[in-house]
């Protein structure tokens, strides 16, 4: 493991606030509330939004701190042993804390505006049955994000320079199809910075969906690649044609130095 410096924490917090705040302002400008606001072409705007946003954001901050942004995917690379619990934690508060900046700044610009949807704080629709599953759709979401995060970033054999374009565009993705029916949420920093700042945690059957189902999906993603993908995988040596140097390429890998994301 290699621990990480003021410079990796500052990267999470930043990246964090950036992101919550460009996914809150673009929910609250194009999710529309009242009967129609699981349904139309508002959550193709968002997805995308999403997409080009953390790309930009793991080209930015990846190599700095490893681009995780998000308390699960942290979890899940410390589960890994690819980050120190110490640093995990401090990742953790910087992601909270940036979240919370993030829908701050977006309901200070659209207090209007945003007032009607909750300033983008994420919800249950009425079109699931019940909290469990909205949880249900958070898991699997979370899973498959977090194991592209795993693939593309900590494998062996990955291709790092595509690895932004891999994560941001499965995130996009999973929100076009989740956004209708959960938020899309995905990311406990996202649904926290909203949910506070627009005063809309309600009851317990509100809240346990954004952080049992996100984790639970993350730790399952984390021990699909350790104990299915991994061990799967033959590992080129550093000097193959095509094997590159691009983003992680501080991220550990078995038997290259024991360095981490």
């Amino acid at each position: 493991m290699q621990d990480k410096g003021l410079a990796a924490y500052i990267a999470e917090l930043i990246g964090t606030f950036l992101l919550v705040f460009f996914i809150s302002s673009v929910v609250i400008l194009y999710v529309s509330a009242g009967n129609n606001a699981q349904f139309g072409t508002d959550f193709a705007v968002v997805g995308l939004t999403h997409a080009f946003l953390l790309f930009g954001l793991l080209i930015m901050f990846g190599g700095v701190s490893g681009g995780h942004f998000n308390p699960v995917v942290t979890v899940a690379v410390a589960a890994l042993r690819r980050i120190d619990p110490i640093d995990a934690v401090v990742y953790v508060l910087a992601q909270l804390s940036g979240g919370v900046l993030g829908a701050l700044l977006a309901k200070g610009l659209f207090v209007d505006e945003g007032r009607t949807i909750d300033y983008a704080a994420a919800a249950v629709s009425p079109i699931l049955g019940s909290p469990f599953q909205g949880a249900i759709i958070e898991a699997l979401g979370t899973f498959v994000l977090v194991l592209v995060i795993c693939a593309a970033a900590l494998g062996a054999r990955s291709n790092r320079d595509w690895a932004p374009l891999a994560i941001g565009s499965t995130l996009g993705f999973i929100v076009m199809v989740g956004g209708p029916l959960t938020g899309g949420s995905f990311n406990p920093a996202r649904w926290f910075g909203p949910a506070l700042v627009g005063d809309s945690f309600g009851s317990f059957g509100d809240i346990w969906p954004y952080l049992a189902g996100p984790l639970v999906g993350a730790l399952l993603a984390a021990a699909v690649f350790r104990f299915v993908i991994e061990p799967g995988e033959i590992e080129e040596p550093d000097t193959a044609p095509g094997k590159s140097e691009g983003f992680g390429h501080d991220i550990a890998r078995p038997g290259a130095g024991g360095k981490t994301v």
